[in-house]
């Protein structure tokens, strides 16, 4: 067996509504829990925050969860998501890009970067910040 790198992403309270858009974006599997679900409400404000949340996706396994009360929000943090592929995967790619970006806001435009590869950078409606590059593709 390989060892897997996947995203985890933290939210304050709304990581059932945040999984539940990411689903709509990549499709896919989503499984979800709750603090109570698992036994570990010991504040009764947690028992409906989600404790454990996995979308898995065609290749994507993408990882969530809301922050309980015992400890402090400290927001998405300096960390980007990157997603990746060749041009055959052009559609797919701008499609992610259109959901994302479309619920937040574009920091690089996605078009021909100065390597070749459209590139583009956004934040979406929850403060994840997403890096999308298609390589090959010099439209």
């Amino acid at each position: 067996m390989m060892v897997i790198l996947n995203p985890y992403l933290n939210f304050k309270d709304d990581a059932k509504e945040a999984m539940e858009f990411y689903r709509s974006v990549f499709g896919g599997e989503l499984t979800s829990n709750t603090f109570a679900e698992y036994g570990q409400a010991e504040d009764p404000a947690d028992a409906d925050k989600i404790m454990h949340s996995q979308l898995e996706s065609d290749g994507i396994v993408l990882m969530g969860a809301d922050t309980p009360s015992f400890l402090e929000y400290t927001g998405p943090g300096n960390v980007s998501v990157s997603l990746s592929g060749s041009a055959d995967e052009d559609a797919k790619l701008r499609g992610y890009w259109e959901k994302l970006s479309g619920s937040g806001s574009v920091t690089v435009p996605l078009e021909v970067a100065p390597w070749g590869d459209a590139f583009g950078m956004c934040v979406d409606g929850y403060g994840i910040a997403w890096l999308v590059n298609i390589a090959g593709n010099r439209e």
